[in-house]
């Protein structure tokens, strides 16, 4: 079945009341970074925290009787998964749902609050896309597919639709990739509605499958990696998405897990979201150049913020830690009294915060008398966690950072 624009149309308004609107939201701080134009797609505030539940909702909703009487599985990293358990519940249908072993603890927990049964095979989409086929097989249900079906594209489809609703002169619109089937929607809408539309992919490097496959021409499957974007870790392109995105989409870049963990933590500080490495990778190849668009109206898709919260906590650390606002100092002083005091008083003097202090007399090849301070310092930025080494130094401290 080809995907239509029609049944982009029909995805919409099956969808009506069921989802939320989401409005485009204008970003002053990352159209200054930028310099385009900048407009959020908040997604990642739909039902489920992810756009998924379009695509899932209106393909649950045009299954026959018959197929809803045997019961749907699905294999997700997490977001389709919700959105297919909620849809499920909504319409009635027993739903079964195989997650990667790596998936976070929040989206497991939520999958299995709206009604799924959870099962939990290998480390990545790929390995429980295959444990998920082979329950099929052996139970009878009904496989609802994470992106290479023509309904849920066309009800991922209905994302490009309200952002050309909101901003019908939008230049760009940036969309994460997976799998391909939401940027394989938003495409065909936009380009329907608009020809001149840029339409650009972003996927993280470690799992660039698209973009390989539509430089090679034919479907390329990358290696297992780790990313903190498991949500678009997809090492094997739909064939009806990579058909979609090889005729539509104008451009696919890569960004690397520090650009998306600079982008999630942008959009915590600046824009007060929370959006997972997947959501976050438009963002992320934005604000670290990727893409030209100067001066022109751009959409970012945030296309979900189902994120971990222990990974939130490392991904705060390691950006202030990145940004000069947090550093550890290591020194050794003479073990007596005042030693300690003194270092404090002046670190106290240059308006430093101290998070913790670790005074080892006993470390191993140490001298007899001394004794190492290990401090971790919240400092304001760069220049002055490299001022307070500067006078550390001064003073005669010997330190490393």
């Amino acid at each position: 079945m080809e995907v239509t624009f029609e049944m982009i149309k029909a995805a919409q308004q099956r969808l009506a009341n069921r989802i939320n609107r989401t409005y485009l939201v204008p970003s002053q701080t990352f159209s200054n970074i930028s310099g385009s134009d900048v407009y959020i797609k908040p997604e990642h505030l739909q039902k489920t925290g992810s756009f998924k539940i379009r695509g899932a909702y209106n393909k649950i909703a045009n299954l026959t009787e018959q197929q809803k009487n045997c019961g749907v599985i699905a294999a997700s990293a997490g977001n389709h998964a919700q959105g297919v358990a909620l849809a499920a519940s909504e319409v009635g249908v027993c739903s079964t749902v195989v997650m990667p072993e790596t998936t976070p603890l929040a989206k497991i927990t939520a999958t299995k609050s709206y009604g799924a049964k959870v099962v939990l095979c290998g480390s990545s989409y790929d390995d429980a896309f295959e444990k998920a086929k082979k329950i099929q097989q052996e139970k009878g249900l009904t496989f609802v597919h994470a992106f290479n079906d023509p309904y849920i594209i066309a009800g991922q489809g209905t994302v490009g639709l309200e952002i050309l609703h909101d901003i019908p002169d939008i230049d760009a619109i940036i969309v994460p990739i997976g799998g391909g089937g939401i940027i394989a929607g938003i495409a065909i809408a936009a380009k329907t509605l608009n020809p001149k539309i840029k339409v650009i992919g972003v996927e993280v490097e470690s799992f660039d499958s698209m973009r390989r496959s539509v430089e090679a021409g034919k479907i390329i499957i990358t290696d297992t990696a780790n990313t903190i974007a498991d949500g678009i870790a997809v090492k094997t392109p739909g064939d009806i998405t990579f058909e979609i995105v090889n005729k539509y989409v104008d451009d696919i870049k890569v960004v690397n897990e520090d650009e998306i963990a600079h982008a999630i933590l942008m959009y915590l500080e600046r824009a007060k979201y929370v959006v997972e490495g997947a959501g976050a990778a438009s963002l992320a190849a934005l604000i670290h150049y990727k893409i030209n668009l100067k001066v022109k109206k751009v959409a970012i898709v945030a296309t979900g913020g189902n994120i971990d919260t222990n990974l939130i906590a490392m991904i705060i650390d390691k950006g202030l830690v990145k940004g000069g606002r947090k550093v550890e100092i290591k020194t050794i002083l003479q073990d007596r009294p005042g030693q300690l005091k003194e270092i404090l008083s002046i670190l106290e003097q240059l308006k430093v915060n101290i998070v913790s202090v670790v005074h080892n007399r006993e470390k191993e090849g140490l001298a007899l008398g001394d004794a190492e301070v290990d401090m971790v310092l919240e400092t304001r930025d760069r220049e002055h966690a490299q001022k307070v080494q500067e006078v550390l130094k001064e003073k005669g401290y010997r330190i490393v950072v």
